[in-house]
């Protein structure tokens, strides 16, 4: 061999030997950390040691008009070897007006103090669990409840300044306090200002809120079964929901102290959202959706698809909103009422709660974000995934209803049907009296009905229903559900627990202090064996027909055109059962009848129902007909394999 050949071969071996010894001393001498960062919060922080204390954050508002601004409560339970290490750290917060009138959780937990006014028990497992990985977690009293000043208003200017003031003060843009009325500032140096909201109902809606302001270090919200329009919660397109107003709810929350101050607030909440359904400005306040380009948190979306309390327009409305924005989502739909995850999915909640906190608020790859995004429970303790939500495939579909042998039991397809249907509003009459009676020609509905199906078929996803009605009166209500008729074991969503028996035994999740207990009653399902199962509903004023935002008295014998936006879903019908659209008016205990009790006549020809199937129109026509084929993907994608029941550890035992 030449020798500048050798020679070239011996430089090149010894370049490679030369690197690999290096590579290997880099192996050894490297920390093992630089190599694998963290992807779990470990419990390495005294939980019984840890920092108590309370802090009052001016909000810069004077709800109550006494001169000076409100000062929120904020108590604070935080890990104190992190503060002695000079390390900073993330914060969950649960901003609430229930810690002192009515308490939180399944067990109505209540805020309780030392004699120094620090935090003793702080409700739920949040403290007990997340303390001890590194978090800190604030308890936030609204203003005009428990130790704040103001006044509450109701999801209005007051209620979300409360919590968005202590997410500024904990990035140092807002004051606080040591104490209500003193002068001591309180520092939030022990706080990288990372911070995670949640809460249900009214907490997690007001995390809705400041999440529409888009506030800087708000990294997160979970809203458990929050409402994102207020004007939502208390009328459906004019119809009203519910006989009381939100003056009722300010005064049921509000402290003493307050309830004395804030009577003009209180005046306000009764002018301004007025019986008749008309919008106000007040409304408009209270409207996160028209803000959701402002989100710049991510959002875990939590909610009942059988709310009937906050219902699942809510979640709906806002979860579209925020796709079209960008923001980064998961979701889990649950066949309760208005129940939180811990109670009918424990384990699997608390694990993957605290795997979204790590990621979104510590900054972990542990990987939840390439995760499916969506959990849907099925059947009770029966859950499917879906890895986008709602799944790719899906269409909206216009079923449109046509006239059967009998007079109000018609047929649902895709062709446009002829002729009238004609009912009279029977205010004694509910959702599940016409569902019984599908098949009967009865006054009070017009039902539409599929044939059995030959396939499933999965709805996934908002509908709508378009009616033309001719009323009788110058006033009428209607309402619009989608029913899925065959057999099922569904969760009890209609008995008072709404789909839950809290048990005797106890799971602890963390540990506990004298005063603060971190084991809780376990719970587990409450099924019913039913024959129909209502999966969706929605109702209007038909006085509402030309403006969402104000009714007009109706011109009787004239036709109206009229959408109803029924709720958000994802519900598969089983091969062999049928699909039903039921129109009617008023949907006893959910709206209030109208002044009058009118006869609509409904014409078929212009009534339709737009409704999110996946796979479209083909998956219907498969579904009615074996004639078309549809992709494995559009059709099982999230859909239980009934041969194979999912069942997930961390259910409701």
């Amino acid at each position: 061999m030449p020798i500048r050949a050798r020679h070239m071969r011996l430089t090149t071996w010894r370049t490679f030997a030369t690197a690999a010894i290096a590579a290997l001393m880099a192996t050894l001498l490297t920390p093992v950390s630089a190599h694998s960062a963290p992807r779990e919060s470990k419990p390495v922080y005294s939980y019984e040691n840890a920092i108590r204390e309370s802090v009052w954050v001016d909000t810069g508002l004077d709800g109550d008009s006494d001169g000076k601004t409100d000062r929120v409560a904020a108590d604070i339970v935080r890990p104190r070897e992190p503060a002695q290490q000079g390390r900073k750290i993330p914060v969950i917060m649960d901003a609430s007006p229930y810690y002192a009138c009515c308490g939180r959780g399944n067990e109505s937990q209540k805020k309780t103090y030392d004699a120094q006014g620090d935090v003793v028990q702080m409700p739920l497992f949040y403290d007990n669990y997340f303390v001890p990985r590194g978090y800190a977690f604030v308890g936030v009293d609204f203003a005009g409840t428990n130790r704040s000043d103001g006044c509450v208003d109701v999801g209005g200017r007051s209620d979300v300044q409360s919590a968005k003031a202590v997410v500024d003060w904990l990035n140092g843009r807002a004051k606080g306090y040591t104490s209500r009325t003193g002068t001591v500032r309180a520092k939030a140096g022990w706080t990288n200002g990372n911070t995670g909201m949640i809460g249900k109902s009214y907490d997690g809606t007001v995390a809705n809120g400041v999440a529409a302001t888009g506030v800087e270090g708000l990294k997160t919200i979970v809203p458990i079964a929050g409402i994102s329009s207020w004007y939502d919660y208390y009328f459906a397109k004019g119809a009203p929901l519910y006989d009381s107003g939100p003056d009722w709810l300010s005064d049921y929350v509000e402290s003493p102290d307050a309830r004395a101050k804030c009577a003009a607030v209180q005046k306000r909440l009764v002018d301004e959202a007025p019986r008749t359904g008309d919008w106000t400005k007040l409304w408009t306040e209270r409207d996160y959706v028209k803000d959701a380009g402002k989100v710049d948190a991510s959002v875990f979306v939590i909610h009942g698809m059988q709310d009937l309390n906050v219902r699942p327009k809510h979640f709906g409305q806002w979860w579209d909103a925020l796709a079209k924005n960008g923001v980064e989502r998961k979701i889990w739909l649950s066949q309760t009422g208005h129940v939180d995850p811990f109670d009918f999915r424990r384990a699997e909640w608390v694990d993957t709660l605290h795997r979204w906190f790590d990621h979104e608020l510590l900054g972990y790859d542990n990987g939840i974000d390439d995760e499916p995004m969506a959990d849907i429970e099925r059947a009770p303790d029966q859950w499917v995934t879906s890895t986008v939500w709602p799944p790719r495939g899906t269409d909206s579909v216009s079923l449109r209803p046509g006239k059967g042998e009998q007079a109000g039991v018609g047929t649902l397809g895709l062709r446009t049907g002829s002729g009238t249907e004609t009912f009279t509003d029977n205010p004694q009459q509910s959702e599940t009296d016409w569902a019984a009676q599908i098949d009967q020609s009865t006054a009070s509905k017009a039902g539409f009905i599929t044939k059995p199906l030959i396939k499933s078929l999965r709805l996934s996803g908002s509908s709508k229903v378009t009616v033309t009605a001719t009323p009788s009166t110058s006033t009428a209500h209607l309402s619009a559900v989608l029913v899925d008729l065959g057999p099922s074991t569904i969760r009890d969503y209609a008995d008072a627990a709404e789909g839950i028996t809290t048990l005797t035994d106890r799971s602890c999740w963390g540990p506990s202090t004298t005063g603060d207990s971190s084991c809780f009653k376990e719970t587990q399902a409450k099924t019913a064996d039913v024959d129909y199962t209502v999966f969706s509903r929605g109702w209007a004023d038909l006085g509402n027909h030309a403006s969402d935002l104000k009714g007009v008295p109706l011109t009787p014998g004239k036709p109206y055109t009229i959408t109803l936006d029924l709720h958000a879903s994802d519900h598969v019908i089983p091969a062999g059962h049928r699909l039903a659209l039921i129109v009617a008016g008023t949907d006893k205990d959910l709206i209030d009848p109208p002044s009058t009790q009118p006869t609509l006549k409904l014409d078929l020809s212009r009534t339709t129902a737009s409704v999110p199937l996946v796979g479209g129109s083909q998956a219907f026509t498969a579904a009615t007909s074996g004639s078309a084929h549809i992709t494995p993907e559009a059709a099982l994608d999230g859909v239980a394999d009934p041969r194979t029941p999912q069942r997930v550890p961390g259910g409701s035992r």
